[in-house]
Parts: C-alpha cells; structure tokens; sequence
C-alpha cells in the first residue's frame, strides 16, 4: 500500500491543451491536479512570463527571443493555435495571471530558466499577489541561483532540479548521490526535483529522508512508473495527464 503523492500538472495539463497557457492550467484544475508546475521568463521590460524555451518559435510559430522582446510583442501572439483550432487566442500568461488564476489551497512550482535578474521581480510580484508561501515552491536548475533564492527570498520553499543518468563507463548516476545530497545542503535548497528514471531509487530516497530533504520527480505519465515512485515516498508527481494519472492509481495500490 501506499499514499497518493501530490500530482502536479507538468506545464498544465499539457498532453490535453497547450503547455504553460491558462486554458492548460484550467484543464488541470478541472482534472483535479494538486497544483501545477509552469515555467517563467523575464522579459526585455523586467516582466516575469510563462514560456518553457527561450524563444516563442515552437509554441507560437513565430521567432521572437523572450528576453528580447516587450510584454507587448508576446501579447500579440497565439499561443494555442499549435495544439488545435478549439485553443487558438491562447496567450502567454504573466505570472501575476497564473498566480490570479490559482484556486485556493492549490499548489504552483514555479521553475525559473533564467539567471538571479529574475529575483527582484519575482519578490515584487510574490509579495503583491497575496499568495500565501506554503502554496509556492520555486524549482531551478542552477544550484547557486536556488541558493541566491534562499537568501532574498527565505520563507518560500526552493528546489534543486536534476536528471539523474547513467555513467556508462561505470554504470553508477551522475550525479552521484552523494554529490547531489551536498549540492542541496550547500545550497540550503528544501529538496530535489528529479527527472524520472532508475537511478531514483529507495538509496537516494531514504537519503533525502534523513537529510530532511523534500523529494519530487517528473516526468511520469505511466502508472507503473507513478506507482514505483509513490512507492518511495517522493512528495509529488509531475505528470502532463493529471486526471488519467489520477484515475489509474486510484488511490491505493495492490
């Protein structure tokens, strides 16, 4: 048996409407996701906006860098289109949208792909929103920009991303364990947010465990691989089907 980990809807529900928009938040919502996992950008006018790559040619078919273009030039541009007419006027949001849009006592991890510039912006909009911080975990990459969160930012939660792989010389991760428990401790970060994979196994687990650490994995949209890791305790589940993931583990496991 086991506990049903938080399931997060990875970019929204993503598999169904298009990624990190609000009608993919609000699908999420509807499927009964615990909280949801979006990426943000800062803008060439210091506004923060939800856009996984760097440049909005994927998502709107149109070429324009985020950080080099105005809140104004990303508003004129169709974000859902892509995914099926029924989402065309689809917009990039603002976070101060997502964050309106957030449903009382629903999670949000909010992932930074830019460097610590995003900071003072990021507090601003934190502190105008009214958000309460048990509702927000910040996810990075970077371990020293996790650190530069804790510092200027101390009461909200922080994690450290990582892919755990394998070394195909010595068939061991990298990172090792050891090396990411030290990364976490040195960057004072909450927890691990950790691509899924074998390498995630009850080791690393209970290592996190004793160091008091917080432990989350994307992506996973097998209900197999949901169930391993449920298994292991991890705190939440990144998955792009939120509803269907929810349904197929039903809410024990045999």
């Amino acid at each position: 048996m086991f506990s049903i980990p938080l399931i997060i809807a990875h970019r929204g529900a993503s598999r169904d409407a298009p990624e990190n928009t609000l009608a993919a938040f609000r699908l999420a919502w509807e499927q009964g996701a615990d909280g949801i996992e979006a990426d943000f950008r800062l803008t060439r006018d210091g506004r923060i906006v939800c856009l996984h790559d760097a440049s909005t040619a994927r998502t709107t078919g149109v070429d324009l860098r985020v950080d080099s273009s105005s809140l104004s030039e990303l508003n004129s541009l169709d974000a859902g289109g892509w995914k099926g007419r029924q989402w065309a006027g689809e917009r990039i949001p603002t976070l101060d949208e997502v964050i309106a849009a957030l449903p009382a006592g629903k999670r949000l991890f909010v992932e930074l792909k830019c460097g610590p510039e995003i900071i003072p912006p990021l507090a601003a909009v934190l502190a105008g929103s009214g958000i309460a911080v048990e509702q927000v975990v910040l996810l990075s990459f970077s371990a020293q920009l996790v650190g530069l969160l804790k510092e200027h930012l101390p009461d909200c939660r922080a994690c450290w991303l990582s892919e755990s792989r394998r070394n195909w010389l010595t068939s061991d991760p990298t990172p090792a364990h050891e090396r990411i428990i030290a990364t976490l401790r040195g960057s004072g970060a909450d927890g691990l947010a950790c691509r899924a994979g074998r390498f995630l196994d009850e080791r690393l687990a209970e290592a996190l465990r004793e160091a008091g650490l917080e432990l989350h994995v994307w992506t996973v949209d097998a209900p197999a691989a949901a169930r391993r890791f449920a298994a292991l305790g991890v705190a939440s589940i990144f998955t792009n089907r939120p509803g269907w993931l929810r349904e197929r583990l039903g809410g024990s496991n045999t």
